[in-house]
Parts: structure tokens; sequence; C-alpha cells
């Protein structure tokens, strides 16, 4: 199989198996990997993970559309998970959902035209505390209300 895989990206998907004792037991952290070197998984990535660590390819494929964390098309710049779990809809997290798609224009799964953000609806943020919360790219958000959300769009300009 011709592989674009970056060498580096090679170099450390072998340091990551050798903290393993099962090959196949380092799937999520391969595929983030992977998914960090181009910002999101191909089809060809989820082949070569299946390849690089012994497992049917179907396996991988259902790991990544499991987990919304993995993407498998581009995301924009400012990449917003919205929490849809239950702390955060009865907190509000539809209204917020509904306030993005409309500021936006774009809906769940989808980019604006100019790359800037990308929307998701996800299942569970692990922040049920903070209800209604929100992530973007690798930050968290809480507490969050619509004149909040705003500003941090702002600041993100």
């Amino acid at each position: 199989m011709s592989s674009k895989i970056p060498e580096r990206t090679k170099r450390r998907v072998e340091d990551i198996l050798s903290r393993y004792p099962r090959r196949e037991a380092a799937l999520l952290p391969v595929l983030s990997a992977l998914q960090e070197e181009r910002g999101f998984l191909s089809p060809s990535d989820e082949e070569w993970a299946a390849e690089t660590l012994g497992l049917p390819p179907v396996k991988v494929r259902e790991v990544v559309t499991f987990y919304s964390l993995f993407r498998r098309k581009p995301a924009g710049r400012h990449h917003l998970q919205v929490c849809t779990n239950v702390s955060c809809a009865l907190n509000g997290a539809d209204g917020l959902l509904s306030h993005l798609r409309q500021k936006l224009g774009v809906s769940e799964g989808e980019m604006t035209g100019d790359g800037r953000f990308s929307l998701a609806a996800v299942e569970c943020l692990g922040n049920c505390d903070q209800a209604p919360c929100l992530m973007i790219n690798d930050e968290h958000y809480g507490r969050l209300d619509l004149r909040t959300l705003d500003e941090i769009l702002e600041k993100l300009g």
C-alpha cells in the first residue's frame, strides 16, 4: 500500500506502539496522531492504521465513526462542538446550537465558506457540571448563555 504518512508521524506511531503490549490497543492514540497531521482522517489514513495495527479496516472505520473527536473531513480554523447530552440539553444547548447555526450560516457537519468555523453537535464533552458547554478546538467553555457565546465568538475574530 502506498501511503502518504509523513516520516515524523510514522516515528510518532512507532513510539506510541512501543507503550502497548497489544498493537490493537493503540488504535485511539494512533488515530489521534494521524488526525493531528492533517486535521482529519482520510480513508487512506484509516487503511494505513488498520494495516499498521493488524486490524480489519472495518474495525478502524467503526471507531472513527463512533467517536466524535475524529473527523472524516476538514474542520474550520475554529471547530465548535456543542454538547447535546442530557445536562446540556436541559440547560439550553439547543438554543446555543440554533444560535450558532443562524449566526454562522452553517448546519452541523459544515464549515463556513471562509474556513474560519465548523460546527458539530456532540453527545458529551464530559463537563456536565458546566452545562451547557462547548469545545472550540481543544478548549472547553461552560455555563454558557447567548451573550457569553457571542463574546467568545467575537474574541476569535
